[in-house]
């Protein structure tokens, strides 16, 4: 049973490539791997994002720098309330994905926090007195092996990811000049401004510098020269996605697992590789592992799972839950009709 068929055309799938390759690419830098003229790119992402099949975000990367915590949160409601839970969760700004699922929960949200204070206050404080909520389970992230909402889509020919490629180097020898030398390894330091930075950008990543230079009461120079040293320190988050529902692959599952420890690494090396495992987390709780895709159809869980074994087969399949709705990815929110309506401002 397929959930979902994509709308989008190629080229619209072409272009979301390339903005998760370069997010901030200038139309007239798409231009000459696209083949369509800048004005018309513009027009064709302004209708993506107008309509909701298409965004831009920016987070800061927890690996940049900045000390977080994730955890996996499983809820169970009554029958009358999950909706309105996850309606409410998802303006939660540490909420970075809410899904409705089958299984032994009603709800999965991953959680970003500060720490393990926070957490335990945000679980106990927030998540267990909202009104039809019976459980909560929480599954601490031990390591987050892959950062989230990273998968790529595979539309672009090879000649246009050269020229991409070429693109990109080109960009990072000029950011460089711009931004004067980081040393390899060590994560910049996140200043106040930074965080103004990416809540306004955490909506629309292709805002201009002049505009968040307004925004945020600095210069242009300022501006370029932050998310520079940002970027080139790993501490930055860019993601670009379709609405899934609308992309060709509109199922997320999850895939809980049991892995010895001694094999995690060769392991999470072979998953890693495969196309669909999106996110891979160890975890506390009764299985150590556990994995978020997004699959064509239903039926495919069952194809993946025991690609998943043949891969690694020291894994053990625990579990597997398959969402009946999405309503929160990142700092987007999705409304019924699977299509993004707005975006919750981070706690950076």
């Amino acid at each position: 049973m397929r959930t979902g068929e994509s709308v989008l055309g190629e080229a619209d799938m072409s272009l979301i490539h390339a903005l998760q390759v370069l997010p901030r690419a200038s139309w007239t830098q798409l231009s000459t791997v696209l083949g369509a003229g800048p004005d018309t790119l513009a027009r064709r992402w302004d209708h993506l994002t107008a309509g909701g099949y298409a965004w831009t975000s920016l987070l800061i990367a927890p690996h940049g720098g900045e000390a977080a915590l994730y955890a996996w949160i499983e809820l169970e409601c009554t029958a009358d309330s999950a909706e309105a839970t996850a309606v409410e969760l998802s303006g939660d700004p540490g909420a970075l994905g809410v899904h409705a699922v089958t299984g032994g929960a009603d709800l999965i949200v991953l959680l970003i926090a500060p720490d393990l204070p926070a957490l335990d206050a945000y679980v106990t404080g927030r998540v267990r007195r909202l009104p039809g909520v019976l459980r909560a389970r929480t599954q601490v992230v031990t390591r987050m092996h892959n950062r989230p909402y990273r998968s790529r889509l595979e539309q672009l020919s090879p000649a246009q990811a050269r020229l991409l490629a070429e693109l990109g180097a080109l960009e990072r020898q000029n950011g460089a000049r711009a931004r004067g030398p980081v040393h390899p390894g060590q994560a910049p330091q996140v200043t106040d401004l930074d965080r103004r930075l990416v809540a306004e950008l955490a909506g629309d990543a292709r805002r201009s510098a002049a505009e968040l230079a307004r925004q945020c009461g600095t210069s242009e120079s300022t501006v370029r020269r932050r998310l520079e040293v940002l970027s080139a320190g790993g501490a930055l988050h860019h993601h670009c996605q379709p609405a899934p529902r609308f992309s060709g692959r509109p199922v997320w599952a999850m895939v809980t697992a049991q892995l010895a420890p001694q094999d995690e690494a060769v392991t999470v090396a072979a998953l890693a590789r495969l196309r669909r495992t999106q996110v891979i987390t160890s975890v506390t709780g009764p299985h150590n592992l556990a994995l978020a895709m997004w699959l064509a159809s239903v039926e495919e869980l069952h194809e993946i799972t025991a690609r998943l074994v043949r891969t690694a087969p020291a894994l053990r399949i625990t579990g597997t839950a398959v969402s009946l709705r999405t309503y929160k990815i990142g700092a987007q929110v999705l409304g019924p009709d699977g299509l993004r309506t707005h975006h919750v401002r981070p706690e950076v």
